[in-house]
């Protein structure tokens, strides 16, 4: 039996163009196979887990029967007319268990990682505790079972995202789109998919297959000679190898996922917007990871802000919101695991963040007396692209084989 990882080499796209062709037929004519899509998703879902990681297939199984009853018991229960906070909070604590579980067994000597670290846990767990929050909000009013089971299961985008919304997606699913519409979405999931091969089959590899093994080496070599982390020419070439790796391994990722998604009449949202010309690092967040960042925006950010405001724990209301990023980048870092260059990548963010912010009330409020031209705008794309190439140097944990190897 074929093992299919999604995304991982031309076979696998040849296969599910092959797959994909009596939806795409069906969505030219206006119609959406529902029950072919779901036997689509299943079968991949199959190949996917097959093999030597069945047992993650068993997992997600689990996971997902495990996030249905706290989602429908939820939904009973603010369909009575309840909303009590405590009940609320419990659905959360439950959706995130096993995501929670996953990340603390990573770090601890258990075997209980192994038991529900399936491929996907972090994605599905992002969706689940939305429609929760939502239900609660009172902006989803019901969860329709079939589609929630779509939702949590939507292939193209189950392992790594990008992270739609229950209410975006139910109004793609429910429908074919009009003709010329669909031809569109072809074109552009065409684009993407070929987009997605340049970056991740060809400078994604350039840069992380190629470049980055030497680097890293040379970076290693001179940092034993100095008798530890030392700053030279070849930590700096790691720093800027890793972040564009980085950035077209994922944003290519990103592309095929979004592209197949369209094939699909489904229009996943984009991941990543032109993040190396930010002006500032709001800017870049803006730009980049953009499902992810704007989850932690929504239900993060901006859900302790409000809570903050309404329980006056805070009176100065810029403070509120530089405590606000503390503790979004903080819970991003720990997301990411629980080890310290998360953590600290985290809170790199967040007080980059805080100065921004501190720079921009200070520029509106000197912005007679302070350059605005197009050399400003040039050395603030410079300075943001280094400050996020210095993060992604953090998060690598290069600089911990550095320290304490």
């Amino acid at each position: 039996m074929i093992n299919l990882q999604p995304y991982t080499n031309p076979r696998y796209f040849l296969i599910i163009l092959v797959a994909l062709l009596p939806l795409i037929i069906g969505l030219y004519f206006g119609k959406r196979f529902k029950i072919y899509e779901a036997i689509f998703s299943l079968v991949f879902l199959f190949l996917m887990f097959d093999g030597k990681d069945t047992i993650q297939g068993w997992q997600l199984i689990a996971y997902v029967i495990f996030q249905f009853i706290i989602t429908f018991a939820y939904q009973r229960y603010r369909q009575a007319g309840k909303n009590k906070t405590w009940v609320f909070c419990l659905a959360v604590i439950l959706a995130i268990l096993p995501l929670t579980t996953v990340k603390i067994a990573a770090v601890v000597p258990t075997q209980v990682a192994s038991l529900i670290g399936f491929m996907g846990v972090s994605y599905l767990t992002f969706k689940t505790v939305e429609v929760i929050m939502e239900l609660r909000d009172g902006t989803i009013k019901k969860v329709d079972p079939i589609t929630y089971a779509r939702f949590l299961l939507f292939y193209p985008t189950l392992s790594s995202g990008p992270i739609d919304r229950y209410r975006r997606f139910k109004a793609d699913c429910d429908k074919a789109p009009e003709r010329e519409e669909y031809l569109d979405q072809l074109r552009l999931g065409t684009r993407y998919i070929f987009q997605g091969f340049l970056y991740k089959f060809i400078i994604g590899y350039v840069f992380g297959t190629i470049w980055l093994p030497q680097v890293a080496h040379a970076a290693q070599v001179l940092g034993n000679a100095n008798g530890g982390l030392k700053i030279s020419w070849a930590l700096v070439a790691y720093m800027y190898c890793y972040s564009m790796y980085l950035f077209f391994d994922f944003a290519g990722y990103s592309l095929f996922a979004v592209g197949t998604s369209y094939f699909m009449g489904i229009k996943t949202p984009m991941n990543f917007n032109k993040p190396f010309i930010s002006k500032n690092i709001k800017d870049f967040w803006n730009r980049w990871h953009m499902t992810l960042s704007f989850w932690f925006r929504d239900f993060i950010f901006m859900r302790f802000t409000f809570f903050a405001m309404k329980k006056k724990l805070i009176k100065n209301r810029i403070r509120i919101s530089q405590v606000a990023y503390l503790v979004d980048f903080l819970i991003m870092g720990f997301w990411h695991g629980l080890t310290w260059f998360y953590i600290v990548y985290g809170i790199y963010h967040a007080l980059a963040i805080i100065i921004n912010d501190i720079w921009l009330r200070f520029k509106k409020k000197h912005q007679k007396q302070i350059p605005h031209n197009k050399f400003t705008q040039a050395l603030a794309i410079f300075l943001t692209f280094n400050v996020v190439c210095f993060s992604f140097l953090i998060f690598s944990g290069f600089l911990d084989t550095l320290w304490f190897h």
